[in-house]
């Protein structure tokens, strides 16, 4: 069997490794159990997850274990990693409900049962009981100040100020990654390059205090080509969940992507066949569209099932022609609401009446064939009498609107 390294290297998701070719052998020769961690700061996974969740279902693929590692512990302190404020503490019982959350959301990746079946643990069940002088002498001493203020997640933080509470975060993903070692034989850990200073932490410590191999691999990060982030929409950042990203929505979303990222996009969020994915994004020209197509069809079936994806098709083609208006996304609004303001807010396409009035005066909004271009203009009486008309927000969203 193909070595899951060069799978993973091909599809690009590998940014960086270390002790790479002790690695490599390992992984070709036999079952490593490998984690990834998961900040349960939500109740839903978001599209920030998804290359470290595909990847855990590549891996599992070709015969290693995953261990998925909420941090239901260190989620009461807070990662100061790409923040430049402190993270807020969670309670117990929330951090539970999310984690429950998190395993439903999971299982359309990877099996939690049969052979090489994932595990989930969560790292409050040693961390919230330590003791932290027993702490410090025994895993305290192994770290350097010095080091650790050179990693970025700290760097980045000093300015604005790091607390104290804060900077013991290292400490506590390395001390995640011995545990694990020493509860489940796991070697490698697994993440986004923003973890790199974090997840390096743990080898040292596990080469330091056990003397034995251990291996940290990063993943590249999904980015536009402008280098910012992927999955922010305008209602905020694209769930997992379809009660707050519809299913159309999240289609959408990747029916949209620059042409230049598609390629990408496909090799990292897809299981579609490399040769496959050459062939499709071969194109500089309208053809572009069809693998656009293809990919929003494959990565919300993978998230959210076949059903949902095909039903999201269809209300894209009612949306945008070539499909019945029956299938286009919508929205029900009570007939109080007159303004086009009110509307644009009530149907989450703006995320205040201020936000709203500016889309409108830009001349994005238009209700049926009518531009709307007052920003306190109403909805066409014509529109409210006949109990039903379609909003158009941009070239992009089209919904049908019922009065109730």
């Amino acid at each position: 069997m193909k070595n899951v390294f060069d799978v993973l290297k091909e599809r690009g998701f590998i940014k960086q490794t270390v002790y790479e070719e002790e690695l490599y052998d390992l992984l070709g020769k036999e079952s490593v159990p490998f984690y990834i961690g998961f900040d349960p700061t939500a109740d839903s996974l978001h599209i920030g997850h998804y290359i470290p969740i595909m990847a855990m279902a590549w891996m599992q693929r070709y015969g290693h274990k995953p261990v998925a590692l909420i941090g239901g512990g260190t989620a009461m302190i807070g990662d100061p990693s790409g923040r430049s404020d402190m993270r807020s503490m969670m309670t117990k019982e929330t951090i539970a409900h999310n984690c429950d959350c998190f395993r439903k959301q999971m299982s359309r990746f990877i099996r939690f049962e049969g052979e090489n079946a994932a595990i989930m643990a969560n790292n409050g069940d040693w961390i919230l009981d330590l003791n932290y002088v027993d702490f410090l002498r025994d895993i305290g001493v192994h770290f350097s100040v010095n080091r650790m203020l050179t990693a970025e997640c700290f760097k980045s933080r000093m300015e604005k100020g790091l607390s104290f509470l804060e900077f013991n975060y290292m400490l506590m993903q390395g001390y995640d990654f011995l545990k694990l070692y020493q509860d489940h034989g796991v070697v490698l850990e697994l993440g986004g390059d923003d973890q790199w200073s974090n997840m390096i932490a743990g080898v040292n410590l596990i080469r330091k205090k056990e003397e034995k191999p251990a291996y940290a691999m990063t993943f590249t990060l999904l980015l536009t080509s402008e280098g910012k982030k992927m999955g922010k929409t305008a209602k905020g950042a694209l769930w997992l969940d379809e009660n707050k990203t519809t299913p159309y929505e999240f289609y959408q979303y990747f029916r949209n992507v620059e042409d230049v990222k598609v390629e990408e996009c496909m090799r990292l969020l897809t299981f579609m066949d490399m040769d496959e994915i050459k062939e499709l994004t071969k194109y500089n020209d309208e053809r572009m569209n069809l693998a656009k197509e293809r990919l929003a069809f494959e990565v919300t079936k993978l998230v959210h099932g076949e059903e949902k994806a095909i039903e999201a098709q269809k209300q894209a083609k009612a949306a945008f022609g070539g499909g019945s208006q029956e299938d286009m996304p919508t929205a029900e609004i009570d007939s109080s609401i007159v303004l086009v303001a009110d509307l644009l807010v009530s149907v989450g396409q703006a995320k205040s009446k201020g936000e709203a009035k500016r889309l409108i005066e830009g001349g994005g909004v238009s209700i049926d064939q009518e531009k709307i271009t007052n920003p306190f203009g109403e909805i066409p009486a014509k529109s409210l009498q006949n109990k039903e008309f379609i909003l158009h927000k941009g070239k992009k969203v089209h919904i049908k609107i019922s009065v109730k």
